[in-house]
């Protein structure tokens, strides 16, 4: 949002950096009191420019060794196809992201799976299952270079 001051942008930059800091601690880091530092925060929420708090946990401290990115083309764009589609993978725990893409194919999917086993089981008993996916595209991340959840302000 464009109407963000400095001062939002740091208490959003720091929200994002730690999300269980204290509201005196991140009143101090931003030079305000904790009230006021309170009242942004309240309205950063109810704007809908911080959208949730969450826990980042580690893929592979739950054993989710392989990462997957999935081009998927459709048969057909038509309306009902993309909303079927999206539907169904929104349901699924092993789809962590799916962007709506323009190119070549339709969607783009990043998938956690345990091992090639694993993967080999979501694909045959869920996305191959699926009505109107023209074709299946794999590619499997050898190593993540970066990753980050916390956007520039």
């Amino acid at each position: 949002m464009s109407d963000l001051d400095a001062i939002d942008r740091k208490i959003l930059g720091h929200l994002q950096a730690d999300g269980r800091i204290t509201m005196q601690e991140l009143a101090g880091k931003v030079g305000l009191s904790v009230s006021p530092c309170h009242r942004r925060v309240k309205l950063l929420e109810e704007r809908g420019v911080i959208t949730r708090y969450i826990a980042s946990v580690d893929q592979k401290a739950l054993g989710l060794h392989v990462s997957v990115f999935i081009s998927i083309k459709l048969a057909r764009q038509k309306e009902e196809d993309l909303k079927r589609f999206e539907k169904a993978i929104s349901a699924w725990p092993e789809v962590l992201e799916c962007y709506l893409m323009t190119g070549n194919r339709d969607y783009l999917l990043r998938v956690v799976a345990a091992d090639l086993s694993s993967y080999e089981a979501f694909l045959k008993t869920k996305l191959t299952r699926l009505d109107g996916i023209a074709s299946i595209e794999s590619s499997f991340a050898l190593s993540q270079v970066k990753y980050s959840i916390a956007l520039p302000v």
